[in-house]
């Protein structure tokens, strides 16, 4: 299947569905960015403390990393709510944040996200094009584990690279056909982006299911 295919098929995924993707899509920015800055004013006395300050105070940076932490779930909540559009099943508002109801896997895939900067990061150390291979190879962690629950985080992340064998480029060029969109959002205001991160979002979803899940179609089992 080709890129313009995949992002055929997420637009098509995405009809009727619009209005919860971008309610979606302003609440992860209501309270990434505009509660923190909030947060940060607050605590630096006023916009113009605030404004002047080079350093957020120590306990407002830590609050607003544990907020960030808390979120991961949500944030994997909605890519996986992309995936069950692109899979045609039912899907609500409420699925997005279905992972805070499973005490496992929320701990799960906030190790996971972290154990995957880590990774990323030591990568990155050696020079910043084996940190971007290993992130396109580690790209699918989240939607294998949806999957494949039973995985632990590294093996979730070992299969999403086996799996990403020969698929990287392939993915990288189709993040990449979504620069000009992101431009034309800067001239909205940023306004645009609620529109566009669930596009490029179904899209990848779509990369998946068609590229990597369909591996489990050739293979009698997955690792254990």
């Amino acid at each position: 299947m080709k890129i313009s295919e995949l992002k055929r098929e997420a637009r098509l995924s995405l009809k009727g569905n619009w209005g919860t993707a971008v309610a979606l899509s302003l609440i992860m920015f209501l309270l990434t960015m505009v509660l923190q800055t909030v947060i940060e004013v607050i605590f630096s006395g006023g916009w113009s403390a605030w404004y002047e300050q080079d350093v957020a105070p120590i306990g407002v940076s830590a609050f607003n990393t544990l907020l960030s932490i808390l979120l991961i779930p949500f944030s994997i909540g909605v890519y996986w709510f992309y995936l069950d559009l692109v899979r045609m099943e039912s899907t609500s508002f409420e699925k997005a944040f279905s992972i805070y109801k499973d005490g496992k896997m929320f701990s799960k895939v906030i190790i996971a996200s972290i154990v995957q900067g880590i990774f990323v990061f030591l990568w990155s150390l050696l020079l910043l094009i084996p940190g971007i291979i290993k992130a396109l190879a580690y790209s699918q962690l989240f939607f294998l584990l949806k999957d494949h629950p039973h995985l632990t985080t590294l093996e979730a992340i070992t299969e999403s690279r086996r799996r990403m064998n020969g698929l990287k480029w392939k993915y990288f060029l189709m993040c990449l056909s979504f620069i000009g969109w992101g431009i034309l959002c800067l001239f909205t205001i940023g306004i645009g982006f609620l529109w566009l991160v669930p596009y490029v979002g179904t899209t990848m979803a779509a990369f998946y299911n068609e590229w990597i899940a369909s591996q489990d179609e050739n293979e009698n089992e997955i690792v254990e």
